[in-house]
């Protein structure tokens, strides 16, 4: 699913983030913390400041930008899986699920849609198949059940 318009290299900073281009960059040092009920300790730190998102989608005709998501998957030994993902109009997601590493395949369902006067509901399935990521998006809102709203098949680059 390429379009015309596929950016070839990730887009400059938006304008909202030039005030804040002061924290832009990787971060490296030591910190200290404490807290009543632990002993305090040290600790080595790495952070990143970036407007590079670790998802983005843009208009197929234009290269438009549309749509961004950064987050953590956390998968667990038994097959169950937590993901956090943050979304560039500001909506947040909790979601849990399982993963099969044998048949390539996640699934995803919300257990906490914030910041969303209108999203009641997201699902997310993964698939791999011939070394193609293949998904598919579900929502449901205050107005519609649970149905397709994405899905996209792509390739490693």
């Amino acid at each position: 699913m390429e379009g015309a318009g596929a950016p070839a290299q990730p887009p400059a900073p938006h304008p909202a983030v030039a005030p804040l281009a002061f924290l832009l960059g990787k971060w490296r040092g030591e910190g200290e913390g404490s807290f009543p009920t632990i002993a305090p300790f040290r600790y080595g730190e790495e952070l990143l400041f970036s407007h590079h998102p670790s998802k983005r989608t843009w208009k197929a005709a234009s290269g438009e930008p549309m749509h961004a998501e950064s987050g953590y998957w956390r998968p667990r030994p038994d097959g169950s899986i937590e993901v956090v993902i943050s979304q560039s109009t500001g909506l947040a997601e909790v979601q849990k699920g399982s993963y099969d590493s044998e048949r390539k395949t996640v699934t995803l369902q919300s257990e906490l849609v914030g910041n969303a006067s209108k999203v009641k509901q997201i699902t997310r399935a993964f698939q791999v198949v011939d070394g193609e990521l293949s998904y598919v998006v579900q929502m449901a809102t205050i107005t519609s059940s649970l149905q397709p709203h994405l899905k996209a098949l792509l390739k490693m680059v």
